[in-house]
């Protein structure tokens, strides 16, 4: 996919309106500090666009992306990040369920694991809310990277196994270092216009 135009066209708070996208809508869902921003950014071929931040927690709205005025990369808020307050958790879960339940748009959503760890409570508890929510998740295992490559078939299982993936289930090992892996990711975008 070759990328002209980019443009940051909505941001969603907790209190906003939801957008009624006209577009395909591929959805970009992580725990803080898995690297979604990075991922973004590779996807969208532009180094910093999507804000990436060593303070994990910062992105606390619905992002939503204009590629090529043909599609959405809608990035949502990182779960899982302790000094956030209770109370503002449930307020982004309560946002996060309302996309995923009304945008009549969204195609696909991605969630992002990082390649090194077993999925936490908070993956396994996202994948099957996604599921719940009637989509079947691409599970993107980012930061490949950082570990060896004979290392990668036994993080990819220990991934599908943590997660209770079915084994038709999609697992695409990523590396916003190297890139690779954004290629597939792209086919899917594609495949799923």
């Amino acid at each position: 996919m070759i990328i002209r135009d980019v443009n940051l066209e909505t941001v969603c708070g907790v209190t906003s309106k939801m957008p009624e996208n006209i577009l395909p809508e591929f959805a970009f869902s992580g725990k803080s500090n898995v690297g979604k921003s990075s991922l973004i950014n590779a996807l969208m071929n532009r180094k910093s666009y999507a804000r990436t931040s060593s303070q994990p927690g910062k992105t606390q709205t619905i992002n939503f992306y204009n590629i090529n005025g043909a599609l959405y990369y809608v990035d949502l808020p990182g779960y899982g990040y302790a000094k956030v307050a209770l109370e503002a958790k449930e307020k982004w879960g309560k946002m996060i369920e309302r996309y995923l339940r009304n945008s009549a748009m969204l195609k696909m959503v991605f969630l992002l694991i990082d390649i090194r760890h077993e999925p936490s409570a908070n993956d396994r508890m996202m994948y099957e809310w996604i599921i719940y929510n009637g989509y079947h998740p691409v599970v993107i295992a980012t930061k490949l990277d950082k570990i060896n490559r004979s290392q990668v078939q036994k993080h990819v299982k220990m991934i599908r196994e943590g997660l209770g993936m079915e084994k038709d289930g999609i697992i695409i090992p990523f590396s916003a270092e190297t890139k690779q892996g954004r290629d597939e990711i792209w086919d899917l975008i594609e495949g799923n216009m």
